[in-house]
């Protein structure tokens, strides 16, 4: 009955909706009108958000959606799955990268789902592509491979140089020389913004004291156990948007006890308290799933707040822990 009495729900503060759905019933709305079948479709299943409107304005106007699909080692038809039900449920960032060799798919998906133009699209410069003309080349075949004449995001995807020692001078000047190429296809219109990815303090001091263009965007690994506090203050000092990519720890945090506890006083999933407090801590989040129930709840996180004191718990799990790659070592 879908008019009935909302029952509440032991396991926290939220209601559920008992609904009866006999054969008769059934009928009954199938031959009523298409805005009432629509209206008990809604009552008797979860809700899916058709839009997530959060987004971040960069420091040259445009406008990046806070929540993203990441799509790293993602392919073949679980990704463009993964790709067409983010559109349906709301997503409007999509993060791809050119060694990732999936930038095609995610195109074809983004056709499929009829929204190519509605999602703002992430790639990046690869450490293998470092250097002026490399990186040029590699943009303009991201381009192509996305099917667009100018990619929403780039960013230089490590410090260094692939096969490259970390102590070797290399690593800044191919760098530079990437950024340089950056800048140029921003001023040509094929980049609506530009940035980086595993930049420390110290490399976006370099980069900043030298460029034309300041960077938009330094996409990180960010969660509970490496909130990067103080990059994250170096960078709202410099009008640099922080991206989290392994919000959920690489998966591993939402086991955590702390995590978990908190998910249950809230009535939600670990994973969307992961994800809400990166929010509440001013960052964009790119969760990267190719499970439906994921990637619909990963959606699910702008409706609540975690208060004060969960955050100060969440925040005590820091230990400066990197599930992924470090690049304090890259000169």
């Amino acid at each position: 009955n879908p008019s009935g009495p909302r029952v509440p729900n032991p396991s926290g503060p939220r209601y559920v909706l008992r609904v009866c759905t006999v054969s008769t019933q059934l009928t009954i709305h199938l031959a009523i009108s298409e805005q009432d079948i629509l209206r008990f479709e809604r009552i008797a299943s979860p809700s899916m958000p058709t839009n997530i409107p959060s987004s971040v304005r960069l420091w040259n106007g445009v406008e990046m959606p806070r929540l993203g699909l990441g799509t790293h080692k993602a392919s073949g038809p679980e990704l463009l799955q993964a790709v067409q039900l983010a559109v349906k449920v709301g997503y409007r960032h999509i993060d791809t990268a050119s060694i990732y060799k999936n930038e095609a798919e995610i195109a074809s998906a983004l056709k499929v789902a009829g929204a190519p133009e509605r999602v703002f699209v992430t790639t990046k410069v690869s450490p293998y592509q470092q250097g002026y003309d490399q990186a040029t080349k590699a943009v303009m075949r991201s381009m192509e491979n996305l099917g667009t004449d100018c990619v929403d995001c780039v960013l230089i995807h490590w410090p260094g140089v692939a096969r490259t020692p970390g102590v070797s001078e290399m690593n800044a000047s191919k760098r530079a020389e990437t950024w340089k190429a950056l800048e140029d296809l921003y001023k040509a219109g094929k980049c609506r913004a530009i940035g980086v990815s595993n930049y420390s303090i110290a490399h976006l001091q370099g980069l900043i004291q030298n460029c034309t263009v300041r960077p938009m965007v330094n996409q990180v690994e960010l969660h509970p156990r490496l909130s990067q506090h103080e990059l994250r203050q170096a960078c709202k000092e410099m009008n640099v948007a922080v991206v989290a990519y392994s919000p959920l720890g690489t998966g591993l945090l939402v086991d955590n006890p702390t995590v978990i506890r908190i998910s249950e006083k809230l009535g939600r999933t670990p994973a969307q308290v992961l994800l809400r407090w990166g929010l509440q801590k001013d960052i964009c989040v790119i969760p990267k799933s190719i499970t439906k129930e994921r990637i619909v709840g990963n959606s699910q996180v702008f409706d609540f707040e975690i208060e004060e004191s969960d955050m100060a718990e969440l925040d005590e799990l820091e230990d400066d822990h990197h599930f992924c790659w470090n690049a304090a070592h890259v000169l």
